[in-house]
This record gives C-alpha cells, sequence and structure tokens, in this order.
C-alpha cells in the first residue's frame, strides 16, 4: 500500500470563449481532480491519456509542474482532447467537445493506492470507460472508491442511458459526488434530494450534492443528512469548482483517516462532526476557485492549513 490517490480519467484542453476574449488552459475533470490534490499537498497519480502532440505537452507540463504524477504509457498515439467553454454574463459555462478518450495497454501503475477516483467522460465514453471500470474494481479491495459523474449532457446521449452508466460506478464506489445539475439532468427533472437518497442506498457510504452558491449536502447510507451552507465570492467562473470541491473531499477524508479498503467499515460509521467539517471546507475550496478564472484550485497555504 502506497500512500497516493490514483486518479482515471481524462485530461484535455480548455479552450474558454468569454465576451472579452479566448484563452487556452489544461483541464479535464478527473485531471482537475489530481491538480487540487498535489495543490493541497497530496501524492496523486493521474492515469489518463494525451497525444503526442503540443496540447499534450501544454497539459503534461501543467500537471507535473504541480507535482502531479503522470502514469507511465498515458500519453501516445492520437490527439489531445478539447472542450470548448463558453462563459456566460454570470460566469457560468457551457460546454462543447472532441473527444478521443481510451486507455493505452502499456500503462504501468505503482503499487496499490489509498483510494481510486474517476469520473466524467471517462466513466461513460467508450472505448475508455470499459477499462475504467475493470481498473476500478480490480483495485477496489484494498482502495476507497470516488466517483464524480460530472454530467455532460452534449456526449452522455439520453439521460436514462446516461444514468444507467453511471450506476454501474455509483454502486461500487465508498463516496459519490454531484453537482444539483448533475441530478436534475440524469433523472430528467426528478427531485434531486430523492436521486441522492436512492444512490446513497446502492452501496456509497455518503453521497454528496453540491448545490453551488447555496452550499452542499451529505446523504449518508443510513439516513442522515448533512448541510454546509454557501460561502459568498464575487464569482469570475464556475470552471473546475466542483472538480476543487472533489478534491477537498478526498483530501478531507484522508487527514480523518478514512481512506483505504481496512477503513471502509470506519467511513460507513463516520460522525456527523467529521462529515460537517469537511464539507465546510469542500465549500470553502469550491468558493475560492469560482472566484478567479479557469480551473485554479487552492493550496494549503491558501486555505490556512
Amino acid at each position: 500500500m502506497s500512500d497516493h490517490v490514483l486518479v482515471i480519467g481524462e485530461a484535455l484542453v480548455d479552450v474558454v470563449v468569454r465576451p472579452d476574449g479566448t484563452a487556452t488552459h489544461p483541464g479535464g475533470s478527473p485531471a482537475n481532480v489530481a491538480l487540487g490534490l498535489a495543490k493541497l499537498g497530496r501524492d496523486a497519480d493521474l492515469l489518463t491519456h494525451l497525444g503526442l502532440d503540443p496540447h499534450g505537452v501544454l497539459v503534461a507540463d501543467h500537471l507535473q509542474d504541480a507535482g502531479v504524477r503522470l502514469t507511465p504509457g498515458s500519453a501516445g498515439p492520437g490527439a489531445t482532447s478539447v472542450a470548448t467553454a463558453t462563459i456566460g454574463a454570470d460566469g457560468s459555462a457551457t460546454y462543447d467537445f472532441a473527444i478521443d478518450w481510451h486507455l493505452s495497454p502499456g500503462v504501468r501503475m505503482r503499487n496499490a493506492p489509498l483510494a481510486v477516483h474517476t469520473g466524467s467522460i471517462a466513466a461513460v465514453l467508450e472505448p475508455g470507460a470499459s477499462d475504467v471500470l475493470t481498473v476500478v474494481r480490480a483495485l477496489r479491495h484494498g482502495a476507497t472508491v470516488t466517483y464524480d459523474p460530472n454530467a455532460r449532457p452534449t456526449l452522455m446521449g439520453e439521460p436514462a442511458a446516461a444514468r444507467a452508466a453511471t450506476e454501474r460506478f455509483v454502486r461500487i464506489a465508498d463516496v459519490v459526488k454531484a453537482s444539483d445539475e448533475d441530478l436534475e439532468w440524469l433523472t430528467a427533472g426528478g427531485d434531486v434530494d430523492d436521486a441522492a437518497r436512492a444512490w446513497a442506498g446502492m452501496g456509497p457510504a455518503l453521497v454528496v450534492v453540491t448545490r453551488g452558491a447555496e452550499g452542499a449536502s451529505a446523504f449518508l447510507h443510513d439516513g442522515r443528512e448533512i448541510h454546509a451552507p454557501g460561502v459568498a465570492v464575487d464569482v469570475a467562473d464556475t470552471v473546475g469548482a466542483g472538480d476543487s470541491f472533489m478534491s477537498g473531499l478526498i483530501d478531507g477524508l484522508w487527514t480523518a483517516g478514512l481512506l483505504g479498503g481496512a477503513r471502509r467499515a470506519a467511513l460507513r460509521e463516520v460522525d456527523d462532526a467529521t462529515v460537517t467539517a469537511i464539507l465546510e471546507r469542500c465549500v470553502r475550496i469550491g468558493a475560492l476557485t469560482c472566484s478567479r478564472p479557469g480551473a485554479n484550485p487552492p493550496t494549503a497555504a491558501e486555505l490556512g492549513t
């Protein structure tokens, strides 16, 4: 067992289109989670696919400069994926994608992680999604599994099919994080809290729902529900805020000694005070990310930890 988190999923280039111009940044939800963990001082590996092109070099340099370890074999033939984010007047983002997602058969992972995280495009888009599911199942005995569906309607098809695909991962996850917008779309306008409760009954110890400026809520497998209020900030944009929140959630559980297969029972018995403290810190992390452009999560020093 090694004290690191393995993140599996897409790393790509975000082309951010604003009313006043266009900029290019490294991105991708799982890559952002790995970046957030590294900026919080954690040892994070990223298993991904990058092309051997200028975009791939940009993303790899960005991640490695922050301390993320790219799993050997993550770069290879094919183009690096691109997501175009158009920022509205209120700071919200809409996305369009040119995605090439698969795992190389030549990737070489190091010894077993404390936790494995996946989600977003990587968990639903074939041919890579089935490979991701296989890897997560193989690692689950010794590692906490965390999952964020991070729904992308333009890539995921009809909500019912996307929900079936996401629930393959919900059923093997210990911790699920989803936005209220994710759950609204996946349930075709159904009740967000009811959807979270249903997921908490499928196996996870807790399901966390982020609610933007309204904060976040945790729905535990035993029926407990815990809410943390929002933090007011001047919003630059929302790009990467949910990913930063996810990094904070993994980091908080790590600090509480609740990561690793051997701690699965303890995670399921987590007390309200611990969940509340973790949620409040995650809300702050997400808010700080919203206060500056792009996926730019805070460091531990910025949080005073």
